[in-house]
């Protein structure tokens, strides 16, 4: 499984990061999230997926499929 956070939408409401801290970080200007690595670990996935979607804007996008 891959993610990435598209800028153009993130708004920076921080749920990500709270949801998945080991997978985002924030900006520390903006507040604008990215993620850790765009490979996610197999411990990490299920709460990656909630992640995205939890979050308002729609920015975490992700590609189901071998890391």
């Amino acid at each position: 499984m891959k993610v990435r956070v598209d800028p153009e939408r993130c708004q920076g409401h921080t749920l990500c990061s709270m949801i998945a801290p080991d997978s985002f970080v924030l900006d520390d200007i903006e507040g604008h999230a990215s993620a850790v690595s765009e490979d996610v670990p197999h411990d990490q996935e299920d709460v990656v997926r909630e992640a995205a979607h939890s979050c308002p804007e729609q920015a975490i996008l992700i590609t189901e499929g071998p890391s």
